[in-house]
């Protein structure tokens, strides 16, 4: 594919963003971003002193300083397993009161209701409380078999050594899951793990994340974007709700978004992405949802590609995509249009489903991005982490960037 060819051409707006990201990251390092941004570190830094250059800036001026970093735990062995002791051993003291004060108070309707966890409960009960009334005495009353209480108390041990490798194993889980902004749930963070050195399974890793209550984030409303054209030419839609491709360059799908700022206004993104990787190839940003929007956007893909002479483009039929001035350069770039049926999300399902994740994950829990500045900096920073680190499901949990490595890899080595 000719869209392959060349090295990637960074727009002016991505040079910017990325400055900004840079001088208004606490700590940053030009490593670090450049990282993110699946740019040369020489690059990022030439960019960053040509700016500065303009405004007639110093090289050394001072960044805002990094936060105070979190205490770590001792780098010793033996005072971290006692750390770790003497937390298990809060928790089971913690355990055994709770479940002595619950069974007090319902055991009349409760002790006789059956279950795991209630039969659990009535062992707890019994071990608490058999220097008092003793085990035999207990067992009656509870109706607990005594060879079931002893195969459980003799099973303590066990259960408190996997107590303390779950605390372990949830200090892990809780690093990965602030290193993603909060935003990964469990098949992510186990993937991550893995990469990692750690053996986990996904359910182990689910469990961990529930009783310790480290969770993802939820999505919010939803703002129409897509605003069709009455007057516009047919065109047909060449995806049929295929949104795979077998090769990196052959097929790409786009859409625009809504970005709220404070006081109820608004800044608009629209994307371009590759469907075999999901890679977000270009993308622009303003306060407006002209056609001037997707074009950029556009012509960002096919400065990161190197080109998109003979690839399909797939979006809805928006009045920004059906446009004249659209079609146009569209035809210049080498680019076959495809739309889905007017007013039906699942026909540009992938790119609302990214959306989805970019807000998600952005947002958070805040109503807004606040100004327009820290928008942009804020889906700047995200969009270039997912092409370089973020892992997605479709990719077998590898991030787009790397994917699209290991493809190139495996052919090459066929070729071989």
């Amino acid at each position: 594919m000719s869209g392959w060819q060349g090295e990637p051409h960074y727009s002016d707006e991505f040079k910017a963003d990325a400055v900004a990201l840079y001088e208004s990251t606490p700590g940053a390092t030009y490593k670090g971003i450049a990282a993110d941004l699946g740019v040369n570190r020489a690059t990022l830094r030439a960019w960053v002193l040509q700016e500065r250059e303009r405004r007639g800036v110093t090289a050394t001026v001072a960044k805002p300083a990094a936060r105070p970093r979190k205490a770590l735990p001792s780098a010793d062995p033996d005072e971290r397993v006692r750390q770790l002791e003497a937390r298990v051993a809060e928790l089971e003291a913690s355990e055994r009161k709770l479940a002595t004060e619950r069974d007090i108070l319902r055991k009349a309707a409760k002790y006789f209701a059956g279950g795991d966890e209630l039969v659990t409960s009535r062992f707890q009960f019994v071990d608490d409380h058999r220097a008092t009334f003793g085990v035999k005495r207990l067992c009656q009353v509870l109706d607990v078999n005594r060879s079931s209480y002893y195969k459980w108390r003799t099973g303590a041990e066990a259960r408190a050594a996997r107590q303390c490798e779950d605390l372990v194993l949830a200090q892990e889980i809780r690093k990965v899951h602030n290193e993603s902004g909060g935003a990964y749930g469990s098949p992510r963070v186990t993937a991550e793990l893995r990469e990692k050195g750690h053996p986990v399974n996904e359910k182990r890793v689910a469990r961990v994340m529930r009783t310790f209550s480290i969770t993802g984030i939820r999505l919010r409303r939803r703002v129409r974007t897509t605003l069709p054209d009455p007057a516009a030419t047919p065109v047909d839609d060449l995806f049929q709700r295929d949104f795979t491709a077998p090769e990196p360059g052959r097929k790409y799908m786009g859409d625009i978004t809504y970005l709220p700022l404070a006081e109820g206004k608004f800044l608009y993104l629209a994307t371009v992405l590759d469907c075999f990787s999901r890679k977000i190839v270009g993308w622009s940003i303003a306060d407006h949802m002209r056609t001037g929007l997707v074009a950029d956007a556009l012509r960002m893909a096919a400065g990161t590609r190197g080109g998109l002479h003979g690839s399909v483009f797939h979006s809805d039929r928006g009045a920004q995509y059906v446009s004249r001035a659209y079609a146009e350069l569209c035809d210049q770039l080498g680019v076959t249009r495809s739309m889905g049926a007017v007013g039906t999300s699942a026909d540009n399902a992938a790119c609302e489903s990214f959306h989805a994740s970019l807000k998600r994950e952005t947002l958070q829990r805040d109503p807004d991005y606040g100004d327009a500045d820290t928008c942009r900096r804020t889906v700047f920073a995200w969009l270039t982490r997912y092409n370089t680190r973020r892992r997605h499901s479709a990719n077998g949990h590898l991030s787009p960037n790397a994917y699209e490595r290991r493809h190139h890899a495996a052919r090459l080595t066929l070729a071989a």
